[in-house]
C-alpha cells in the first residue's frame, strides 16, 4: 500500500480494514468464476455548520463507508454496491454482481486496463490530506465571523442566506485482479457566504466562497464575508441591455465552466457516441493561437491530483492544447477501446487542467476590452454538445471606456463554442484554483448579447 499520512481516526474504517475487504471481495469473485474483477472500498467523515442571522441554522455530520465491485465474465460486466461491509454482505454483493454479469450482453470494449497501464510502486505523497479537526463550536465561530463581515459591508445588505463552514475527510482502497492495489486519503475544507441587498430598484443576491485541501490555505473568514457583501452590493441598480454584439469576459469564477465544455466535447464518451462538436478535430487549431492547456495530475495539494485514475491507470503530465492546436482527448479504458485508441488515464475525469495565464489581471482585461460585458454569473444549461451552439442566461457588468459602469441582469449570451474558443483574446492571471480546472478570466472577442 502507498506510504501516505495516516487518515483521521474518525474515519469509520482503517486503511488495513479497507484493504482486507477489497482482497476478500476479489477472492470471492474468482471463486464464483469471474475472469476479472475490480473493487473500491471507501470511508468518509464530514461536518457542515451553517449560521444564519447570527443563529445556528444547521449542523450536519456524516460518517459513511461502502464498497463497489465490478466483475467480468469474459466481456460481460456486472456491478453491485453496498454500505454494509460485514462478511455476509460483501459475499452477497459480489454474488449479485456476478449474477448481473452472467445475464448481460457481451461488450467488446469491456474489461480491465492492461496490466502494463496500471500504476506500480509506491507514489510520493501529494499532500492531499489535511484534516481540519474543527469542533462544532469552532465552526460556528468561523461562520459567525464570515456572516458578520458580510453584513457590515453596507447598510443596504438587508438579509442573509447564511455562512457555511465544512470539512470533509475521506480514504479509499482500489484493487483489481491484475495485481493493482492502491489508495490515498484526502481532505476538503470550505467557507462560503451568501447575502441579499436591497434598494429602491429591487433586491440582489450574491455569494463568495473559498475551498482547498489544506484549511490553512483558505481565505480568512472575514475576507470571504466582505467579498460576498461587496459582490452583492455591486449588483444593485442592475439594468437590462438592448440586444447587441460585443466582447465578453468570463470572470475566473465561471471561466472554468467554459473549459469544462471543452473537456466534455473532448471526452471519450462524447466521441464514440459521435455527439461532440470536436469530432475528427485532433491536430486542428480549435482555440486561438495563444491558448495553451496542460494537464498535470501530480501537483501537490491540488483538488484533482492523483498518480492513478479511477481504474488504477498511471497518470502523467501532458499538453492537451498547444498554440491553440488540439493534441489529446480524455479517455478511459472503455472509451479508448471503443475508439481504437489507448487510455489517457482519465477515468473519473480530467486532472488539474491548467489554462496558461497571460500577463493581465481582471482589471487589465476590462481595460483591454474597452467596451463589452463582464459576466460574473451564468444560468441555465443551453449548450448543444453536437453543434457547439451556446446560449445561457447571464448577469454581470457593462464596461465602457475600459471601466465598469453598471450592473447588468436578465440577458442571454449566445455564440458557438468553436467560434468562442477561436476568439479568445486573452486569459487573465487571476487564476481560480477551486477544482479540476485552473483558469483565469477569459476575454472572448465577440458574442451576441440578447436583452430588450
Amino acid at each position: 500500500m502507498p506510504d501516505h499520512p495516516l487518515p483521521s481516526t474518525a474515519l469509520p474504517l482503517t486503511r488495513k480494514a479497507m484493504g482486507d475487504v477489497a482482497l476478500r471481495a476479489l477472492d470471492i469473485a474468482r471463486q464464483r468464476g469471474a475472469s476479472d474483477a475490480e473493487v473500491e472500498v471507501s470511508a468518509a467523515v464530514g461536518q457542515s455548520v451553517t449560521v444564519r442571522r447570527a443563529e445556528v441554522e444547521t449542523v450536519e455530520y456524516n460518517r459513511d463507508k461502502g464498497m463497489g465491485i465490478t466483475v467480468y465474465f469474459g466481456q460481460r460486466r456486472g456491478n453491485a454496491n453496498t454500505s454494509d461491509l460485514s462478511p455476509e454482505a460483501v459475499e452477497r454483493t459480489v454474488e449479485a454482481a456476478c449474477a448481473i454479469a452472467r445475464h448481460t450482453a457481451q461488450d467488446d470494449a469491456a474489461g480491465l486496463p492492461e496490466a502494463g497501464q496500471l500504476y506500480h510502486g509506491t507514489p510520493p505523497d501529494l499532500e492531499l490530506f489535511h484534516p481540519w479537526g474543527l469542533t462544532v463550536e469552532e465552526a460556528i465561530g468561523i461562520a459567525s465571523r464570515t456572516e458578520g463581515a458580510a453584513l457590515a459591508v453596507d447598510k443596504r445588505i438587508s438579509n442573509t442566506e447564511g455562512a457555511t463552514v465544512s470539512g470533509f475527510d475521506s480514504d479509499f482502497v482500489l484493487a483489481n485482479s491484475r495485481g493493482f492495489l492502491g489508495g490515498f486519503p484526502s481532505s476538503k475544507a470550505s467557507i462560503s457566504c451568501s447575502v441579499v441587498a436591497e434598494d429602491a430598484g429591487g433586491m440582489q443576491r450574491d455569494y463568495w466562497y473559498t475551498t482547498h485541501r489544506d484549511p490553512s490555505r483558505l481565505e480568512d473568514a472575514e475576507s470571504v464575508g466582505r467579498m460576498a457583501g461587496r459582490r452583492t452590493v455591486g449588483r444593485l441598480g442592475a439594468r437590462r441591455l438592448a440586444t447587441t454584439e460585443a466582447p465578453v469576459i468570463f470572470d475566473s469564477n465561471i471561466a472554468a465552466g467554459l473549459i469544462g465544455n471543452f473537456v466534455s466535447a473532448a471526452s471519450g464518451s462524447s466521441l464514440y457516441r459521435r455527439s461532440s462538436f470536436l469530432l475528427d478535430r485532433l491536430g486542428d487549431r480549435v482555440f486561438a493561437p495563444g491558448v495553451d492547456i496542460r494537464e498535470d495530475p501530480h501537483l501537490p495539494g491540488e483538488m484533482a491530483s492523483a498518480y492513478f485514475d479511477a481504474e488504477g491507470v498511471a497518470t502523467s503530465p501532458r499538453n492537451v492544447v498547444e498554440g491553440g492546436v488540439l493534441r489529446g482527448w480524455f479517455l478511459s479504458t472503455y472509451s479508448a477501446r471503443k475508439l481504437g485508441l489507448a487510455t489517457t488515464g482519465n477515468s473519473g475525469g480530467n486532472h488539474n487542467l491548467i489554462v496558461k495565464p497571460g500577463a493581465l489581471d481582471l482589471a487589465g482585461l476590462v481595460k483591454k476590452m474597452g467596451r463589452g460585458f463582464l459576466v460574473t454569473e451564468l444560468m441555465g444549461q443551453g449548450v448543444n454538445s453536437v453543434t457547439g451552439d451556446y446560449s445561457r442566461g447571464a448577469a454581470g457588468f457593462w464596461v465602457e471606456g475600459g471601466e465598469i459602469r453598471h450592473a447588468i441582469e436578465e440577458v442571454t449570451i449566445a455564440g458557438n463554442l468553436l467560434d468562442m474558443f477561436a476568439g479568445i483574446v486573452a486569459v487573465g492571471n487571476d487564476v481560480a484554483a477551486r477544482g479540476s480546472k485552473l483558469c483565469g478570466s477569459i476575454l472572448v472577442d465577440r458574442m451576441t448579447i440578447a436583452g430588450d
